[in-house]
């Protein structure tokens, strides 16, 4: 679809997604309305969480990328807060209703939107291409250094490579698929997503009071740091608990790890993959590559969901141990094999890590 109708024509289809599934939710009459909703929603989600980071990296400026990727994901917590700040005091049906608005929102929004450029160029659109970077950097911005690093790199592109599902297993771009899937894994397999929608469980499993956690969390989702070190405490705190040593304690010790273990999550791993996920794709297998590591993130993260009830039934504080050893593991990943990006365009970064020697010196030239 990114690579079909363009990235804001994905994004107008995710917002379909999303208001047709809060509206179903909203209106349920029976079950069959509220799977319907969660499928739908959950199809607008999963077109938002690739296509935006991928637009995002592709119409900021290198030296400011990096600042349009970390409000991009401040704004998305904030987001969240505001959801566990109505959660907390509103029905499900109501909390839908709040869920469609900043979709509808969008929907007008994106009228006053440029295409990407670099999707422009791909497609063989190049005056649209000059008005849209004209449209992001200025009337009277010089934008013909940047016009040609993208077309060179297109060029360079087509002629040596191919864009479908089997070309992404070529040597050159392994490293690539193995950073963009990596990273993915970690995100979920560290446990964001058991955390996340078992908050409400895990509390009322330590006796601390929902309400007041929820709200809680919510308005300090965007602060400090330690996703590892969170998980192994809390997985202490159920020890205690089972070795009846220091009950009282175990409640307080889990809402501060919760409370500390997301907004650490929120911090980097969170947003981090999909911001490094748009960035190291070259155009001709963006949206290929994109869509694997995007169902290799959903996959991974419903896996978790599904089986952490169980996993909390067996052993508490072995759950969250299992989560601490997986978050370590990560540093030794994401320190050997995920690259630097700071101060690159998407041209250079690319032309890089999938070790084109062409497309260096055309790039690299400018």
């Amino acid at each position: 679809m990114a690579g079909n109708i363009g990235r804001r024509g994905t994004m107008w289809m995710a917002d379909f997604f999303c208001i047709t599934g809060w509206l179903s939710i909203a209106l349920a009459k029976d079950v069959l309305w509220l799977d319907f909703g969660r499928i739908s929603t959950g199809i607008g989600l999963g077109l938002i969480s690739y296509v935006v980071p991928v637009y995002i990296g592709e119409i900021s400026p290198k030296h400011t990328r990096g600042a349009f990727t970390a409000s991009h994901q401040v704004l998305q917590n904030c987001g969240g807060a505001v959801v566990y700040f109505f959660g907390s005091s509103n029905n499900w049906r109501m909390l839908a209703i709040i869920g469609a608005l900043p979709c509808l929102l969008q929907v007008l929004c994106l009228f006053f939107v440029p295409e990407s450029p670099r999707w422009l160029a791909k497609v063989g659109l190049e005056i649209q291409t000059e008005n849209s970077l004209h449209r992001l950097r200025g009337k009277d911005y010089d934008i013909s250094r940047e016009v040609t690093e993208i077309r060179v790199m297109n060029g360079i592109l087509e002629r040596d490579s191919k864009s479908g599902f089997g070309d992404l297993f070529q040597k050159k771009y392994r490293h690539t698929l193995v950073v963009g899937i990596g990273l993915m894994l970690i995100q979920q397999f560290s446990g964001s997503a058991a955390v996340f929608y078992y908050t409400s469980t895990i509390l009322t499993k330590a006796g601390f009071s929902v309400a007041i956690g929820s709200t809680i969390l919510g308005l300090l989702m965007a602060s400090a740091a330690g996703m590892g070190v969170s998980s192994a405490i809390l997985g202490a705190s159920f020890t205690l608990q089972k070795m009846q040593l220091v009950p009282e304690l175990t409640p307080t010790f889990t809402f501060l790890c919760i409370m500390m273990y997301i907004v650490t999550f929120q911090l980097g791993v969170g947003g981090l993959p999909w911001m490094i996920m748009s960035e190291i794709f070259p155009m001709n297998i963006k949206v290929s590559a994109g869509t694997i590591v995007t169902l290799t993130s959903w996959l991974s993260g419903w896996l978790v969901t599904y089986t952490f009830n169980f996993m909390l039934e067996w052993s508490p504080q072995g759950t969250f141990y299992i989560f601490s050893v997986i978050c370590g593991a990560s540093l030794v990943f994401i320190w050997l094999l995920v690259p630097e990006t700071k101060g690159l365009t998407l041209e250079e970064i690319q032309a890089t890590l999938t070790s084109q020697p062409d497309a260096r010196l055309g790039v690299l030239q400018m």
